[in-house]
């Protein structure tokens, strides 16, 4: 499973970002996956940001992203997306998305350490 992030960039606070997660490997598919969005600040531990389950039926946030960021998952088009919305500077991270190939319950899916698979991040850039 090879995963590629794209869409951070530069915004002011207040703006949104549209971030993509695809299964670039053209060999794999993940619609069976689990597929998680995490970030990480610098000198700060990777962080969980959203999940949504396979169907695209279950969703999950960490508590300072809810009402503020939505993940949606395509699975024709094997992409994961996070929609970020009112950005803040302390938004400011690089943002992975990994893939939890064996779902093994809700308590595991905020942990850096039970997935699978991870992309090479895409930085996110929030200025006041």
């Amino acid at each position: 499973v090879q995963l590629q992030a794209s869409g951070g960039g530069s915004v002011l606070a207040g703006g949104s970002l549209r971030l993509a997660c695809a299964e670039s490997g053209r060999t794999v598919s993940i619609s069976s996956y689990t597929m998680s969005w995490f970030r990480q600040a610098p000198g700060k531990e990777r962080e969980f940001v959203a999940a949504v389950d396979w169907s695209g039926s279950s969703k999950w946030y960490e508590d300072s992203m809810k009402g503020r960021s939505t993940i949606s998952r395509d699975n024709f088009k094997n992409t994961v997306y996070l929609q970020l919305n009112s950005l803040r500077p302390e938004d400011t991270a690089v943002y992975y998305c990994a893939a939890l190939e064996r779902w093994r319950g809700t308590a595991t899916i905020t942990r850096a350490s039970s997935y699978d698979y991870w992309g090479q991040g895409t930085q996110v850039t929030v200025s006041s």
